[in-house]
């Protein structure tokens, strides 16, 4: 079609459109082709309607408003093709077209300040190179697969441009491929150090890389060069100071942001989950509820309310949730949030038949959205065990680094961890720090860019690795670690994914201690199943990937007794609950720590806690948890079928 488009032959491009759309309704690119050929073979008034469907199927195409406002300009009808082409530029400003056209309508209609500005994007498009241009406009529109490869192409053969490295960064962005572009805007910024928009790119993306001093130094240039949006980058610094563990620091900076905007739902919230995390529990609430007022559709803030564990919401409050989870107009992200927040509520009032309902069905959303392939966790397993042998940790005894300082915490998520992490923390000697991303970027490291699915560099490469290679990741990851630091002597690592990388974290840091937090596997398995993540754990949203990851945990957990025999406390959480001090001393002798009464006592602690267990650590231990799972029994046969022998081996492995 594009290319009998190209060659002026309309009606042969309007059938072939037509023949496409018989077949495939509602294509995007058929409908954008279909209506050029009807605008070129005068059929004005059918081009627009077909451009009507197109922008009911697609909002934010850019060519659909580009096109429309080409049919304008055919009816001599030059507002409305203002305000069309406009649109166009405002979702996709890489429309050298649209600009060149807003350009003569301006000058046709004597606003001479419009026309500059115009001319000014049509001189600056210019500048770029046609493919980095049209690759840009591929990729504002969402065409990512389209535009990576122009672009890769491009910068193969001409080297280092501005423009297309920081596209390919973006595009690495918009596949959540943060490392590559990492390193694009880092190269980018050595050519050009006052490209600010790189600049915040690359700020933002340590963020995402949890390399939060390196981001906070890249913001503290951007707030000096530009106080002008200074505002938009302090949002920024704030989750630097979240992720940092400064929550009194970011509330300051989130509470700032709201004199400008007091009814930034998005602010309220950030500000709610700060004060959720230092214990503020009243606090938090109100500040939940301002975010829910101010956007009264925002699922995010009824499910927070929901995920305190102790929050119980009103029937008024079920009934609106109720009705805003119906409603069409409510987006998916939103209907997610929904979903899991009136399941919670439901499963207070004891309406456990309507909860399991609502819970089965926002786990149905997010796992549709989610791209989680349970191969490719499997497939590591049986490399991990292939590759870390008895025999090879045998040649690599002590290869670390010595520092006795790290004590991880690993296991499922929901599985007491955050139990055992409160109860370490209330030890004098001990740090509590949060769930560390640095294990998993240094695996990141050594898996490279563009891993092989079947044949994974990690970790096969460990046996590529020398002692001094060891010692240097070792203390990577105790000097990237200070600074979630104070001047006690030992920390708690509570990443629970750790526990697929034990190899490496032995061979790194051979001191350092390692528990595992083991609960019953249907209690642990369904407490997933109830949880909304804010991200990662994408195993957790259906019964079967939950069912098959917890039985490759125990598969693998098996292997690491077997080879690293004595290296590992495991701790079961129901033991926990019914010998609470007794397995407070087996946990500190462990650890070669002395008893401290305040570690029995550890709800009396005030720290920061930042799981989904943040308020249920806060109070005394109780056993009536341990059972919940039973009142949705009449539903979960098929996680029982789906863990097998699991329920019986989980203890032993």
């Amino acid at each position: 079609m594009r290319a009998l488009l190209r060659q002026t032959q309309f009606a042969e491009a309007l059938a072939a459109g037509t023949a496409v759309l018989a077949q495939s309704p509602g294509q995007r690119d058929a409908l954008l082709f279909v209506a050029i050929a009807q605008r070129n073979l005068g059929r004005i008034s059918d081009a627009l309607a077909t451009l009507v469907e197109l922008e009911q199927r697609y909002p934010r195409f850019s060519r659909l408003h580009e096109e429309r406002g080409n049919c304008y300009v055919a009816m001599r009808e030059a507002p409305p093709a203002i305000e069309a082409f406009l649109q166009a530029v405002g979702v996709n400003h890489a429309l050298p077209a649209a600009w060149t056209m807003l350009e003569g309508l301006y000058r046709m209609t004597r606003q001479t300040e419009s026309m500059r500005t115009a001319a000014t994007q049509v001189a600056m498009l210019k500048k770029i190179p046609p493919e980095v241009v049209t690759a840009t406009g591929l990729f504002l529109d969402g065409d990512l697969d389209a535009a990576e490869p122009m672009v890769r192409s491009y910068l193969l053969k001409h080297g280092d441009e501005v423009e297309a490295m920081r596209l390919l960064a973006r595009i690495g962005i918009a596949r959540k491929v943060f490392d590559d572009a990492e390193l694009l805007l880092a190269a980018l910024l050595e050519l050009a150090p006052d490209y600010r928009a790189a600049r915040t790119e690359y700020a933002e993306v340590l963020v995402e890389l949890h390399h939060y001093p390196e981001a906070r130094r890249e913001l503290e240039r951007l707030m000096r060069e530009d106080p002008d949006n200074r505002l938009f980058y302090q949002g920024l610094y704030a989750t630097t100071s979240v992720g940092l563990g400064e929550h009194e620091r970011a509330i300051g900076l989130y509470r700032e942001l709201l004199r400008g905007v007091a009814t930034d739902a998005d602010t309220h919230l950030s500000i709610a989950h700060a004060l959720k995390t230092l214990g503020r529990r009243e606090e938090a609430i109100a500040s939940y509820r301002k975010a829910a007022a101010c956007r009264p559709d925002f699922g995010d803030a009824y499910w927070s309310l929901a995920n305190l564990k102790t929050y119980q919401f009103s029937a008024e409050d079920l009934a609106k949730v109720r009705e805003m989870q119906a409603s069409p107009a409510t987006a998916l992200v939103d209907r997610i949030h929904l979903c899991f927040a009136l399941a919670k509520g439901l499963e207070d009032l004891g309406d456990n038949e309507q909860s399991f309902h609502y819970y089965e069905l926002g786990n149905a959303l997010k796992r549709a959205e989610s791209r989680y392939r349970p191969e490719i966790i499997e497939n590591n397993t049986r490399q991990q065990i292939a590759v870390c042998t008895a025999a090879f940790f045998a040649t690599r005894r002590d290869v670390g680094v010595p520092d006795p300082d790290p004590i991880f915490i690993i296991g499922l998520p929901r599985s007491g961890s955050t139990l055992l992490e409160q109860i370490l923390a209330s030890h004098s000697r001990v740090e509590g720090t949060q769930e560390l991303a640095n294990v998993q970027q240094i695996v990141a490291t050594l898996r490279g860019r563009d891993p092989d699915i079947d044949n994974p560099r990690y970790p096969r490469v460990l046996t590529e690795l020398d002692s001094a290679e060891f010692r240097r990741l070792g203390a990577r990851y105790i000097e990237d670690t200070r600074v979630y630091r104070t001047s006690k002597p030992f920390f708690i690592d509570k990443m629970p994914n750790n526990f697929r990388h034990l190899g490496l974290v032995h061979l790194m840091l051979p001191n350092a201690k390692i528990i595992d937090a083991r609960r019953e596997p249907i209690a642990c398995c369904f407490s997933n199943f109830k949880q909304l993540f804010a991200k990662g754990q994408e195993f957790t949203y259906s019964v079967e990937d939950i069912a098959r990851y917890y039985r490759t945990y125990l598969e693998l957990m098996g292997h690491w007794h077997r080879v690293l025999p004595g290296r590992v406390l495991r701790v079961l959480h129901e033991d926990v609950v019914d010998d609470l001090e007794g397995n407070v001393r087996r946990i500190l002798e462990f650890c070669g720590l002395e008893f401290e009464p305040a570690c029995v006592e550890f709800h009396k602690t005030v720290r920061s806690v930042r799981t989904a267990s943040s308020e249920q650590v806060r109070q005394p231990i109780y056993r009536e948890g341990l059972d919940q799972w039973r009142n949705f029994e009449p539903w979960l046969g098929p996680l029982k079928a789906a863990l097998g022998d699991a329920l019986e081996r989980y203890r032993g492995d």
